[in-house]
């Protein structure tokens, strides 16, 4: 049956920032990476992110740029932000003078001329305004598009969204290039997130109707999304297993999760269930079908339960041969158009770097094998 999702203020108003806004610059709140959940969470797994909070860049002025403005001299320097979002950053006070001592950000106006020898300190951060960073062309595989929506199959080593450390040559830059409207929604439509290195399909909406309809379907659970995985060992247990155990900060490894103990440690509740699909001494190729939407969820998941991913050096995950990466694809994905309500079924191709794990480490990729859509 065809239908259409209520805007997300419908489902949690409190989500959206300034009590439900639907302004072209109001941030929205994504969900954490290869999941979904209720409204609520997906803005508290935002806090999730593994990546630094801050990057600190500190700027020195060189002799050719004496008498320069400030804003100028920085956007100059900060190549991967606009020059209006530098001057943002100089009003909000995240620029401070360092060098020489006695002045810092409360005096600091965009027209300050500078002076050889200052040295700046810039504090960045991630900001869901599209128009803080530069578009960048890029190959883009697009697997579904019309004028709403765009599924994008995401390659392997594709950083999302721009944060520390990755400031540039993230998919937000290569939708800013692919499409001038998305300057104009937040995080250039982009809804939710893929790691790094799982590769596969991705929704991003193009107009900001879109965009909160697609908010509110992920928050009510109404987008499904399904992932290959390769994983170490033989299956162990029945065919298919209900995994449910709840996800929080490992406090071992500040840059992992884990599964905790809600009664003694921080985390939220997390539900995966996982398909066995071949299996034999040393490998299983799996299917995953994700309930909630943890940082991490499903790597963590398979290994709570024995079964790390291949390549997943951060999870101490086994290696093999030729793979470069964790072995996790996004492979399909299933909804309700947010605008027409036209069932979309999409699938993302099996890359050739898992099919050869998959080859390498004894098994055959097999069509046959893939549950069908319930």
């Amino acid at each position: 049956m065809k239908h259409a999702s209520p805007p997300l203020s419908a489902i949690a108003p409190d989500v959206l920032s300034g009590g439900g806004s639907t302004q072209p610059g109001a941030p929205v709140p994504l969900q954490g990476d290869e999941g979904v959940g209720t409204a609520a969470e997906a803005a508290n797994d935002l806090v999730d992110e593994l990546e630094p909070a801050v990057e600190w860049r500190e700027i020195a002025i060189p002799v050719n740029l004496h008498g320069e403005r400030v804003d100028r001299v920085l956007s100059q320097r900060l190549s991967e932000f606009s020059r209006s979002f530098v001057q943002q950053l100089i009003g909000q006070g995240a620029v401070e003078l360092l060098s020489p001592v006695g002045s810092g950000a409360s005096t600091l106006k965009p027209a300050t001329r500078v002076r050889a020898g200052q040295v700046f300190r810039v504090a960045l951060q991630p900001t869901p305004q599209s128009q803080a960073f530069v578009p960048q062309a890029m190959a883009l595989r697009v697997v579904f598009e019309d004028e709403h929506l765009r599924i994008i199959d995401k390659p392997p080593g594709l950083v999302v969204h721009p944060a520390p450390g990755n400031w540039s040559g993230t998919l937000l830059n290569g939708l800013l290039a692919l499409d001038a409207g998305a300057a104009e929604l937040p995080r250039a439509g982009i809804v939710h997130r893929l790691d790094k290195d799982t590769s596969g399909l991705m929704l991003v909406a193009r107009t900001r109707a879109c965009m909160d309809r697609l908010m509110a379907q992920i928050a009510a659970r109404e987008v499904r999304r399904e992932y290959l995985a390769i994983v170490q060992g033989s299956w162990r247990g029945p065919g298919e297993r209900e995994i449910d155990a709840p996800i929080g900060r490992d406090p071992q490894h500040r840059l992992r999760m884990a599964v905790v103990d809600l009664a003694r440690q921080a985390g939220k509740p997390a539900r995966t269930t996982a398909q066995c699909l071949a299996t034999n001494d040393q490998a299983t190729w799996v299917h995953c079908r994700l309930h909630t939407g943890r940082t991490h969820q499903i790597r963590v998941h398979l290994g709570h339960i024995g079964h790390r991913l291949f390549g997943d050096t951060q999870y101490a995950g086994p290696v093999v041969e030729g793979l470069q990466r964790q072995a996790l694809h996004a492979f399909r994905l299933s909804l309700s158009h947010p605008i027409t309500g036209e069932w979309l079924t999409c699938r993302a191709e099996w890359p050739t770097d898992l099919d050869a794990a998959l080859q390498t480490l004894g098994l055959r990729y097999n069509e046959t094998l893939l549950p069908a859509l319930a």
